[in-house]
């Protein structure tokens, strides 16, 4: 993926042209002004993400008073003042508390997730009664059972029951239950990261294929706290190289036994790492086959395998954006790396040193093995980001 937001429509801005004598009315005035606001929200849409940026809080309360005795349900709760930004760069204020009824029925047996959005609402686009030569910019709330769409700002949500009647604050704000308002994926405004980079496992006939699934959960996660630069897609993907795999930057595959491919996948993923995407192998030592195996694949592609320490000391993998001049230790063994035409082929089983498969493993090699998988990461972003410029459609590379 090469962003987690669209970037702003490429287009000219047009400005009026002052002279003397310009007649000044409604129509060049507004085209004035617009040319402020317009390049003020692409700046923003360029530099920075969509999301809070303070306030926005949520509680439950009491049903108003003065609202009907049938309205008077549990399901009441009040937001906060606050300030959001949103994916084209407008500027929605809340400047009061907002009372707001949760009024969906759930109509299935099981839960439904509602979430709690906020959107700007442009004043030109309001049908006022009368002329005012003052006008508010304002916003709209709404509730969703299904995903806010892109211009709207997540600001709870809440997993309802049937036949509930109360929503209530979580005893655990880290792990909310039925009925709870649930605000850990809030999205914040802050600093546009460069790219979306995203995963898929490589499903294929070895049993032990999905083994590090969880594990590359952890990797993703641990993207933009250690290089905000980058961010990890939500999740990882699960995918057969016969499906179309060029959502993704990286493609992991693992197990013990030899990869063998059928005509149809060879050809997806030749293409695949000809646009630019990476197959990151990683073999357990003992894995011979698969080691085996995948040198084969590199040779057929005519691309062998070279061992890192190898090539230049400046290699991105090396470098970028973690130093390492030496590659870490896993499981007491120290991993090694080939690399050759988009084919990663790492010794050592690294991915199992991502997360919390080990409970015994010391944080010091955790961050170690993260800080390498995130080179990976990055390496595999900037070649397809290098690869893809040089395409005929390339107007929304980064």
């Amino acid at each position: 993926m090469s962003h987690p937001f669209p970037p702003p429509p490429i287009k000219s801005f047009e400005r009026l042209q002052a002279t003397d004598g310009l007649l000044i009315n409604a129509e060049r005035w507004r085209a004035a002004h617009d040319y402020h606001r317009l390049r003020q929200n692409a700046q923003y849409q360029s530099l920075n993400q969509p999301g809070i940026v303070c306030g926005l809080g949520v509680r439950d309360i009491p049903a108003p008073s003065q609202v009907e005795a049938r309205y008077r349900d549990g399901r009441w709760v009040q937001i906060q003042p606050g300030i959001a930004i949103d994916l084209a760069g407008n500027l929605i204020v809340v400047p009061t508390s907002y009372e707001f009824p949760i009024d969906i029925e759930v109509a299935t047996s099981e839960p439904i997730m509602i979430y709690l959005v906020v959107s700007y609402v442009d004043p030109d686009e309001l049908r006022r009664a009368q002329q005012r030569d003052l006008v508010q910019e304002t916003y709209r709330i709404d509730q969703r059972n299904s995903t806010p769409i892109s211009s709207e700002i997540e600001i709870c949500r809440i997993l309802l029951q049937p036949g509930h009647t109360d929503i209530t604050q979580p005893a655990d704000a880290f792990f909310p239950g039925y009925n709870n308002i649930d605000l850990r994926y809030r999205r914040q405004a802050q600093m546009r990261p460069q790219a979306l980079v995203a995963i898929a496992q490589a499903n294929h006939s070895d049993p032990e294929c999905a083994r590090n699934f969880f594990s590359l959960s952890y990797l993703l996660q641990a993207v933009e706290p250690l290089y905000p630069n980058l961010r990890g897609a939500d999740e990882p993907g699960q995918v057969s190289l016969s499906e179309n795999i060029q959502d993704y930057d990286l493609l992991y595959l693992t197990g013990g036994q030899a990869i063998s491919l059928n005509s149809l996948e060879f050809e997806s993923l030749k293409n695949y790492l000809n646009l630019g995407g990476v197959l990151l192998v990683d073999a357990p030592i003992n894995s011979n086959t698969l080691i085996e195996s995948t040198q084969a694949l590199a040779q057929q592609l005519e691309s062998p395998l070279r061992p890192l320490e190898e090539l230049q000391r400046s290699h991105p993998l090396r470098t970028k954006p973690f130093l390492f001049a030496g590659l870490p230790l896993v499981n007491q063994q120290q991993i090694k790396l080939l690399i050759g035409g988009g084919i990663i082929l790492v010794i050592g089983d690294l991915a199992t040193a991502w997360g919390l498969a080990d409970l015994n493993l010391p944080r010091l090699t955790i961050r170690t093995a993260q800080e390498l998988g995130i080179n990976i990461l990055h390496y595999a972003w900037k070649r397809r980001q290098l690869i893809g410029l040089q395409q005929e459609d390339n107007s929304g590379q980064w």
